[in-house]
């Protein structure tokens, strides 16, 4: 993710802290079950948010059928929901905001259920066994919002726009559209089928498998067959043009533009191939069925999201934008391929699609990621608050934090410089080798780096994942000095800079 209004102190990118559920203590079990009863979880267990994601059950795959009015934004929804249990289940629940649910079954009987602000808490008319098939459709409907972003004064989620709507926001998004079970340590298969008045066009994650127009209506099939956390799941109705090309391995490559905006992103868009090239040469070969972009003309769209296969992008990027393409096309492999087991590990999302962009700076002529990662620590002043920011657990206030991205970058060189290249890379490719369509964690990436290379690391991540304040020049250099010339300071601070304006509306 690259959010839009981020302040700049000396350059430095600083909070950007989406509203969700507060944290807290959330009971074991759902309220209305009975003492003997066996109940599913409210929450996952993610101790960032406590409500976001449900226990009991995994989810393998969601059908979406929806019917959306842009210009009214009433939305209907039926959601086929199949999972497998993972214990015996009397009652258990979905997260869903706003909507207003009709009807429930589960395996094709009647249910009862109750709500609060955040829960769907459903009882089916018999209990389940564990390991069992499991299949949930909830009917419902209502008008969709989004969730505010306080500091930003922007809105993420449900975004409507002048001819439409964009879905796209982190950490919580799907809850605005859909009953989800919403944390990427479940992902899932989606299918949706969106319907839509005739003359717009509907695009969505994966790949287009049919349109069907009955009179003034149109339903848009689209199949995602990868497994995907639930915040990435995205479907956007406008008056789209939409571009269809292939790569020369034969990848599907699908960009919806608005019309208005295509002079600004057309020529970063034209770069699409020739970066997922440069990081397919780095991390391997691209992970999923299609790429391509998402280009909305809207002012209330403050950032950019790494939609698997076809991330959203602000119009406030372009036309300079390759360099927030890389960004959100890393996250293909880190965030995306390999999602994040608990929040509080955002660094290894945020983090490898930074390094990423060190990387293509490189591969430009701008400076080598190790030049760029010196003159950056050169360039922020120890007392900064930047490096108050303990990005192996940043707190709830401080997910999107700058030093997460930056910091969480100039990890990963620390590391590099420590281990050489070969064990550094050995270690990425592994990574998501090893987690792919899977989840990780900061214990895991440090152990499997130690593993590859064959060194205690400790005290390398602990001074930068774990330590607030400045690490000293001997974990930049490892000889105690770092000779940042004023050109090497001139170029961090050039680089923060630019960074800070792709991120400032």
């Amino acid at each position: 993710m690259r959010a839009q209004r981020i302040t700049v102190a000396l350059a430095i990118v600083a909070s950007a802290v989406l509203l969700a559920p507060a944290a807290g203590t959330v009971p074991s079990g759902l309220a209305g079950c009975g003492p003997d009863a066996s109940a599913g979880t409210l929450g996952i267990g993610d101790p960032y948010y406590p409500r976001f994601g449900n226990g009991g059950y995994d989810v393998q795959h969601y059908d979406l059928a929806i019917r959306y009015g842009p210009g009214t934004n009433h939305l209907r929804g039926v959601a086929t929901i199949a999972a497998l249990t993972t214990q015996g289940l009397s009652c258990f629940s979905l997260d869903l905001v706003g909507l207003t649910v009709r009807a429930i079954t589960v395996n094709g009987d009647q249910a009862t259920w109750s709500r609060t602000r955040h829960e769907l808490m459903i009882t089916p008319a018999a209990p389940l066994a564990s390991g069992a098939d499991l299949s949930v459709q909830v009917t419902y409907d209502g008008y969709p919002k989004g969730f505010v972003i306080p500091s930003l004064g922007a809105v993420s989620g449900f975004i409507r726009t002048a001819d439409g709507v964009v879905v796209a926001g982190e950490p919580e998004a799907a809850t605005a559209w859909f009953p989800v079970n919403d944390h990427p340590s479940d992902r899932a298969s989606y299918t949706f089928r969106i319907t839509v008045p005739t003359g717009f066009q509907v695009v969505a994650n994966g790949v287009r498998e049919s349109m069907d127009t009955h009179g003034d209506w149109t339903t848009h099939v689209w199949q995602a067959n990868d497994p995907m956390a639930s915040y990435l799941a995205t479907f956007c109705v406008g008056e789209w043009t939409m571009r269809f090309r292939t790569t020369s391995s034969g990848l599907p490559v699908i960009d919806a533009i608005d019309p208005d905006v295509l002079p600004r992103v057309r020529a970063s868009v034209r770069r699409e191939p020739e970066i997922l090239d440069f990081l397919e040469s780095r991390f391997g070969p691209y992970p999923f069925e299609s790429v391509g972009g998402i280009f909305p003309d809207t002012g209330r769209l403050g950032f950019a999201l790494e939609t698997q296969t076809r991330p959203v992008y602000s119009r406030y990027f372009f036309p300079n934008g390759a360099s927030v393409i890389v960004h959100e096309l890393a996250h293909q492999w880190f965030g995306d391929l390999v999602a994040v087991e608990r929040w509080q590990h955002i660094w290894l999302n945020e983090g490898f699609a930074t390094y990423a962009e060190w990387l293509w700076n490189g591969h430009e002529g701008f400076g080598t990621p190790r030049r760029t990662f010196e003159a950056i620590w050169g360039a922020i002043p120890g007392g900064s608050s930047f490096w108050r920011v303990v990005i192996g657990d940043p707190g709830v206030d401080h997910l999107f934090d700058g030093a997460v991205y930056v910091r969480g970058a100039m990890t990963l060189q620390a590391l590099r410089n420590r281990v050489g290249d070969d064990a550094f890379w050995s270690t990425l490719h592994l990574w998501t080798e090893q987690h792919a369509f899977g989840t990780g964690t900061t214990d895991g990436f440090i152990a499997l780096a130690e593993q590859v290379s064959g060194q205690d690391l400790s005290d390398l991540f602990d001074v930068w994942l774990f330590t607030p304040g400045r690490p000293p020049p001997s974990a930049v250099t490892g000889s105690g000095v770092v000779r940042a010339s004023p050109k090497a300071v001139d170029h961090g601070t050039a680089w923060l800079r630019a960074f800070a304006r792709r991120t400032a509306a």
